[in-house]
This record gives C-alpha cells, structure tokens and sequence, in this order.
C-alpha cells in the first residue's frame, strides 16, 4: 500500500511549496548568468573573428609574379604562373616527389594559373624566397629547400609540400582564403 502525504490538509500545494520551487528556479537563473561571461569569453575575438577570412582579387598579380597578402597573421603567396609553369608542374612524376602530390591537387579547377600556398617553409617555418631554387618555385634560404613552381617539396630538409590553405573562387577573379 502507498502512503500519500497530503501538503495542506485538503491537499493543494502551499505557500511553502511554492516558495522551495521559486527560490530553486532563480538559483538556476542566477548559475546561468554567472556562468555566461564564463562561457563567452572563450569566442574568438572579434578582431580575430576578421581576420578567420580574406578575399583578394588575383587579377591584381601580372603573370609570372607573386605577391604576398596577410591572412590569419600569416604571409600567403598568390602566385600567376605562366602556361609553361603550369605545364612543367604538371608533367613533373610523383617518383620525382618527396611529397608526392598532383599539381591539380593544389589548385582549384579551371584556375590553374593561381597557386595560393602559406608562404612557410614546412623545415622550420621560414619564408622561401620567390623565383628561386633549382626548381624555379621558392628557395628557403635558412636550410635550403626547394620548390617547385606548384610550391611542392624537391630537395632539401622540409618534410611536406608548402600548405594550401582552405579557399575558393567568389567571383571570376576573386578569391576568399579562409
């Protein structure tokens, strides 16, 4: 048999009840709000949150040249290469590789003369320097890597390929990295 236990003597709840349910409710509301700046302050920054992405214009960059632009505090190139540059990177044998990667891997599809690579040096994170190397792509000078003009590893210390970072076409000649 079960016990009912009555709250007032014709069985409602009472005045009592109501204020364990009140002060239970606003002590939930108080830990919420408190924890709130808690929690908030772990969003990026908005000055970082503006930088997360760029867009920039590749129609800038003549042909046969790189510029650099800043994204997410790091240098990135935007390279225009040549029909020949392209053509050489892409007959270039992934045995002749020590990162072995397609040219077409690292551009975007009917975009192949722009090739957009964090400008760090995958040893030890210098910058290479451009039109350079054995290659005809970058030199780091610091160690002596080289790459090719698809920013792919050839000779020298750095492990892996210059990093392609996250980006795609918004426009016929406006790309947003990020």
């Amino acid at each position: 048999m079960t016990e009912t236990v009555d709250h007032s003597p014709d069985g409602e709840a009472t005045r009592r009840d109501f204020i364990h349910i009140a002060a239970g409710a606003a002590a939930v509301g108080a830990g919420v709000m408190a924890a709130w700046p808690l929690i908030n302050q772990m969003n990026p920054a908005a000055d970082t949150l503006a930088l997360s992405v760029i867009e920039f214009d590749v129609s800038k960059v003549a042909e046969g040249m790189q510029v650099v632009i800043k994204w997410q505090g790091k240098p990135v190139f935007v390279r225009h290469r040549s029909a020949a540059q392209v053509e050489e990177a892409r007959a270039t044998p992934l045995s002749d590789l020590k990162d072995p990667q397609t040219d077409a891997d690292r551009v975007k599809a009917g975009k192949e003369a722009y090739l957009v690579v964090i400008a760090s040096c995958t040893h030890l994170g210098c910058i290479p320097t451009f039109n350079a190397g054995d290659y005809g792509g970058w030199f780091c000078p610091c160690h002596g890597s080289h790459y090719d003009t698809s920013g792919r590893i050839r000779k020298g210390p750095a492990p892996t390929n210059l990093v392609v970072p996250t980006y795609e076409y918004v426009g016929d000649t406006v790309v947003k990295i990020g």
